[in-house]
């Protein structure tokens, strides 16, 4: 390994992404103990999605959220979810220094989605078809909380990021944003399918009481 690539990639890289996979293990495991085993796939997926992204909005954005509150900055800090942030800042500055756009963004993500994906699963442990409407609230909740992360730092040429190695751009940048895009949508489509079947199949079948 190159000198230049073993300062990029340090001790906490490697702990910090350990922990992502760590807690999508649980997310898996969770599915695996508390989902019927003959749950679909669909709703299988749904839950280690949901469960995962619960957790991380609980330990990592929450951690954040508490280092850059009341004064504080992940900078200023100490501690192994202080080492954390400022590798993230590394690739996208506005992490270490307390943005205030970030940080209200991030209230509501801790505050709300967090909670949210939490009362989903118990739906969905339940069977609960109301889920797939506190889904699409979710997902169009975190779609508008992506954009508006990157929306103005795109709109201003980007002074924010570091997109110079691999590392930064496609695993920080990239990978970790991309798939509150792509997941988010999924949901919102596989719930539209359930949410129109049902109400086509309740309109079909007051048309037919009514013949």
């Amino acid at each position: 390994m190159s000198s230049e690539a073993h300062s990029v990639f340090t001790a906490t890289s490697a702990y910090s992404l350990a922990f992502v996979a760590v807690v999508a293990v649980v997310a898996w495991v969770s599915a695996n103990a508390l989902l019927p085993k003959n749950a679909k796939w669909q709703d299988k997926f749904t839950w280690i999605w949901l469960a995962f992204d619960g957790m991380i909005h609980f330990t990592f954005e929450g951690s954040f959220l508490y280092l850059s509150t009341f004064g504080r900055s992940v900078v200023t800090s100490k501690g192994p979810f202080a080492e954390l942030w400022m590798e993230y800042a590394r690739a996208d500055s506005r992490w270490g220094v307390s943005d205030p756009t970030v940080v209200s963004l991030e209230i509501l993500t801790v505050l709300g989605a967090g909670p949210l994906c939490f009362y989903i699963l118990k739906q969905l442990a339940s069977n609960d078809p109301a889920r797939h409407y506190w889904i699409v609230v979710l997902c169009t909740a975190e779609l508008y909380g992506g954009f508006m992360t990157f929306g103005p730092e795109w709109l201003t040429g980007s002074p924010s990021l570091n997109t110079s190695n691999p590392l930064y751009l496609w695993v920080y940048l990239v990978f970790m944003n991309v798939l509150w895009v792509f997941i988010p949508l999924w949901l919102m489509w596989d719930s539209y399918g359930h949410i129109a079947s049902g109400l086509r199949l309740q309109q079909a079948s007051k048309k037919v009481k009514k013949n």
